[in-house]
């Protein structure tokens, strides 16, 4: 039975043809599989700091490149500093304005929250921060942004206009002088106000204002995965 409609088919390659097609689109009509996994986020967004931003409710940090921290200054070229973080988050939050934003989604940092390659239209969003001298190339990481770092360092703007010290040092420096006088050394500061639940890394620019109270359930934390794990969330900035 087999061989023979083998051999009928074989003879009118139109009937073959539509045979093929009516099999396509039986398949097309077959539901998509629900485990589907899911390769990127979309919408408006909100800035939360240099390299991170909000879509959606779900924080998505900009793989491949580190901004300075919003509590941090950088050097002008002969004398004074400026706010780079600031600055950063300021233009960055220009550049989007109320556009969609479409992210490709390039796994998870180690608290679990989403890395991505961020887009208006075709422009790489990483790869702009990183041109205008407003984000280093997270080498550590990635070399994905290197030649945009050399061509920022070149024409010597953003960061590259005098001294800056890399947002993973600056982090780093803040940690080891906070975890010094935390109880403890977990130097993560867990405030409850009227936002909520929300903790603060030692390089948060509210850091040295937050003033923990115990008695009212406040508490600190020694790593970020244990204060996102209790239910706290980030400050912005932090």
């Amino acid at each position: 039975m087999f061989s023979s409609t083998a051999r009928l088919l074989s003879r009118w390659p139109v009937a073959s043809a539509l045979v093929g097609g009516t099999a396509l689109g039986l398949l097309m009509l077959l539901p998509a599989p629900e485990t589907t996994a899911r390769t990127g986020v979309a919408g408006s967004a909100r800035v939360i700091d240099g390299d991170t931003i909000e879509i959606s409710g779900e924080r998505v940090r900009l793989e491949g490149i580190d901004a300075p921290e919003m509590a941090q200054t950088c050097s002008k070229h002969l004398w004074g500093s400026w706010a780079c973080g600031r600055a950063a988050a300021t233009a960055l939050g220009r550049l989007l304005g109320d556009q969609k934003v479409a992210c490709e989604e390039r796994g998870t940092d180690r608290y679990g929250r989403t890395l991505g390659v961020c887009f208006l239209g075709r422009r790489d969003i990483n790869a702009w921060m990183v041109r205008e001298g407003l984000a280093w190339a997270f080498v550590k990481y990635s070399r994905s942004y290197v030649p945009e770092e050399e061509e920022a360092r070149a024409q010597r703007i953003g960061i590259w206009q005098g001294a800056a010290e890399p947002a993973w040092d600056f982090r780093a420096k803040r940690w080891t002088r906070a975890e010094d006088t935390a109880p403890q050394g977990c130097a993560i500061k867990g405030n409850i106000s009227a936002n909520g639940h929300i903790y603060h890394m030692p390089w948060s620019p509210w850091y040295g204002r937050v003033h923990i109270d115990e008695s009212r359930g406040e508490r600190w934390f020694c790593s970020e995965s244990e204060a996102l794990a209790a239910g706290w969330r980030p400050a912005a900035g932090s």
